[in-house]
């Protein structure tokens, strides 16, 4: 009888929102695809329904002001302390802290969030374990100092600024210790429990959750954030991008997300209606394998393919604004992210490149994603690199297929994508300008590019404490990257969204977890 309980849960509000031609007053719906769920406990949950759902499910210390996202706040820690060595903080707790079950927050609960990351040694658990920290060693590194406070340390040469962007991320999430142990299962810390359910103090708590269905959240109104303004939020799942515009277009549905940019134009006048293209930052680019062939692997061809690259007209043009031209490894909106943009399509400047280094005929296999926007930029690409006397041939697949390719280092080239894991330039630092000894499965090692001073830099950015150097740094391995390198990043995606517009309060950032429903009124 349980189990029939979400479907009917379902079924009522749905048909509340067709009898009323608008959705309930009090209830946000949200119309995308959930399919994608494999967990909702923040140990695990990598995907993008899940990271969406962990800033109203759970809070960290400290969290990314979502309209200054450098700028770090305090949210259930009160404040902080660097130790003397650069090697700890101790962190003060909120006291009138408590979570949705109405346990108090306790350094037990710190101590026992971030140990169980490390422990179930999960996919986003690299975030924590670039500290230093294993299965073994990590509890001596979370140390309870009284009732409101907590030390946490590292053995790793990286400094308080970086360990605080590591402990903004939703991996770093608190988890109510208490609530999550009374239903473990021999010893997963909560974690099957924790894939359909929460335990956080965030401003809203799962009620229900049906795979492929239907995620129901309702208010946490003792939540340290404050109460919620929406005593519900229903994320119905729409798979099709058409029939979430329709839903939205219709007022069945408050936010439609994950639009592409036909139904963007489709959207555009509608009444009631308000289309949303939020910068996102998740980069769009080539990636040559510089040991397919003595042509890739020559920086003059890595050179003449940045003036093969239409920026303007794949961005403008071809996909009608739905991602922005940009040059650089770190996305606009991200501690030290380049902004200049020296190279624009001009398949006569690649030309002359070529034949200076007596490069001819050059040619090579491009795997791509059968999906858009992948396959509409590759063939844009095949086309404007034929402009140049570069001959392209598409090779497209599956998803799948084009990443085992990839990591096998079995290709020519690839048109990709790379979206951040947390909010630091180390995120990408880390994956286009490092490739270190320790067979480390970073995108320039799938480039078969050797960068031993790169890698070092990139390294020497992570201990630095001071900002502005450490901008410095960054902004010397972006130019690196950017001037000559097997990588050729064209573009900046951004988020295509519709919202009703008598929808107020809603917040989105350029993260992928940096959604808010929590202000959200009608």
């Amino acid at each position: 009888m349980k189990a029939l309980v979400p479907s009917l849960l379902f079924l009522a509000v749905a048909a509340s929102v067709n009898a009323q031609a608008a959705t309930p007053a009090n209830t946000l719906v949200i119309a995308q695809s959930i399919d994608d769920v494999v967990s909702f406990d923040p140990a695990q949950g990598f995907e993008l329904t899940t990271v969406q759902s962990f800033n109203s499910l759970y809070q960290r210390l400290i969290q990314s002001d979502p309209h200054n996202p450098i700028d770090l706040k305090p949210t259930l820690a009160s404040s902080w302390q660097a130790g003397a060595d650069n090697r700890s903080l101790t962190f003060s707790l909120r006291p009138d802290a408590r979570f949705a079950s109405g346990n108090p927050l306790r350094p037990e609960d710190v101590i026992f969030s971030l140990s169980r990351v490390v422990k179930l040694n999960l996919e986003p658990s690299f975030i924590l374990t670039q500290l230093g920290w294993n299965a073994k060693n990590v509890e001596q590194h979370l140390t309870k100092i009284d009732d409101h406070q907590v030390k946490i340390s590292w053995s790793e040469n990286v400094s308080p600024a970086f360990v605080l962007s590591l402990l903004s991320a939703p991996v770093s999430s608190i988890v109510d210790a208490k609530e999550a142990l009374a239903h473990q299962q021999g010893d997963d810390l909560g974690h099957q429990w924790l894939n359909s359910h929460s335990a956080g103090s965030g401003p809203y708590k799962i009620r229900t959750y049906v795979p492929h269905e239907v995620v129901v959240l309702d208010a946490n109104p003792g939540s340290p954030e404050g109460a919620p303004t929406l005593k519900t939020i229903l994320i119905k799942n729409v798979p099709d991008p058409a029939a979430r515009r329709l839903l939205i277009e219709q007022g069945d549905a408050d936010i439609a997300r994950n639009l592409g940019a036909d139904q963007m134009a489709a959207l555009k006048g509608k009444p009631g209606v308000k289309p949303l293209a939020i910068p996102y930052a998740s980069l769009y680019f080539l990636q040559f394998n510089a040991k397919a062939s003595p042509a890739l692997g020559n920086p003059a061809f890595w050179e003449a393919a940045r003036w093969l690259f239409d920026y303007q007209g794949i961005a403008d043009d071809l996909l009608k604004g739905q991602f922005q031209s940009h040059q650089a490894f770190l996305p606009d909106g991200y501690l030290g992210a380049l902004k200049d943009q020296p190279y624009s399509f001009n398949p006569q400047k690649a030309k002359e490149i070529l034949a200076k280094a007596g490069l001819s005929n050059v040619s090579f296999r491009l795997d791509v994603n059968n999906q858009p926007p992948y396959l509409d930029i590759a063939q844009a690409l095949q086309a404007s690199f034929a402009q140049g006397g570069v001959k392209v041939e598409l090779v497209p697949g599956i998803s799948s297929q084009v990443s085992t390719k990839v990591k096998a280092l079995n290709y020519d080239a690839t048109l990709t994508s790379w979206g951040p894991d947390y909010f630091d330039p180390n995120t990408n630092a880390a994956a286009f300008a490092y490739n270190p000894e320790d067979g480390s499965k970073t995108l320039a090692w799938r480039a078969n590019w050797q960068i031993p001073a790169l890698s070092k830099l990139t390294l020497a950015a992570t201990a630095e404490n001071d900002t502005a150097k450490r901008v410095a740094d960054y902004q010397q391995l972006q130019k690196q990257v950017q001037q000559s390198s097997p990588f050729v990043i064209g573009l900046q995606a951004r988020s295509l969204i519709a919202v009703r517009d008598n929808l107020k309060g809603y917040v989105q950032g350029i993260n992928p977890d940096m959604v808010f429903y929590s202000k959200v009124s009608k």
